[in-house]
């Protein structure tokens, strides 16, 4: 497994496994301590593994933690999926940086996402999984949203949005979020 740092994200990384395939199909590495602890990240620090399954189409984000935030490793273990993140630290030199990744069963790439960074993403195939590793116990007090398609982040999420949940589609939009914070 390979940890290589995402330039417009200050503190993100891609940990790339190696896969080690044969008839049967493959096998590899989806976390490794030591490669983790390589980067200056604490692997003991995550509490909580979760799961998600989306359809084609379907978009979820952008969404992020208040308080002292959330870091989590992302990684689609089934299908393929868009994904961006974009960083609302405003202490961090990479802040409003975004960035966007195709994450894949095929891969196996884990993204780690620092925490007060916003993250989403759509997916690409019949169905897609996406594994969930936090660093904090889930909150729901201090879920935070913001609108995936607003034209200031511009991001270009590559197919037509099937489905979003209600609180995604009436998520306030960057300025607002800023706004409330600053405020």
């Amino acid at each position: 497994m390979k940890a290589t740092e995402v330039p417009e994200i200050s503190g993100a990384y891609l940990f790339r496994p190696t896969p080690h395939a044969d008839a049967r199909g493959f096998f590899c590495r989806t976390f490794d301590a030591d490669v983790v602890r390589s980067v200056g990240l604490d692997p003991a620090a995550f509490v909580q593994d979760s799961v998600s399954r989306s359809v084609r189409g379907v978009l979820r984000g952008l969404h992020l933690r208040s308080g002292a935030g959330e870091a989590k490793l992302v990684r689609c273990s089934n299908g393929r999926i868009f994904d961006a993140v974009v960083d609302l630290r405003a202490d961090s030199p990479t802040y409003l940086g975004r960035a966007f990744f195709e994450l894949s069963s095929e891969t196996q790439t884990t993204l780690y996402i620092p925490a007060g960074c916003a993250h989403g993403f759509q997916s690409l195939t019949e169905t897609s999984d996406v594994s969930y590793r936090i660093d904090r116990a889930h909150d729901p007090a201090e879920d935070v949203t913001i609108a995936f398609d607003d034209p200031d982040l511009a991001i270009d999420w590559p197919l037509p949005v099937a489905s979003v949940s209600p609180r995604d589609r009436e998520a306030p939009s960057l300025a607002d979020f800023l706004k409330h914070r600053e405020g």
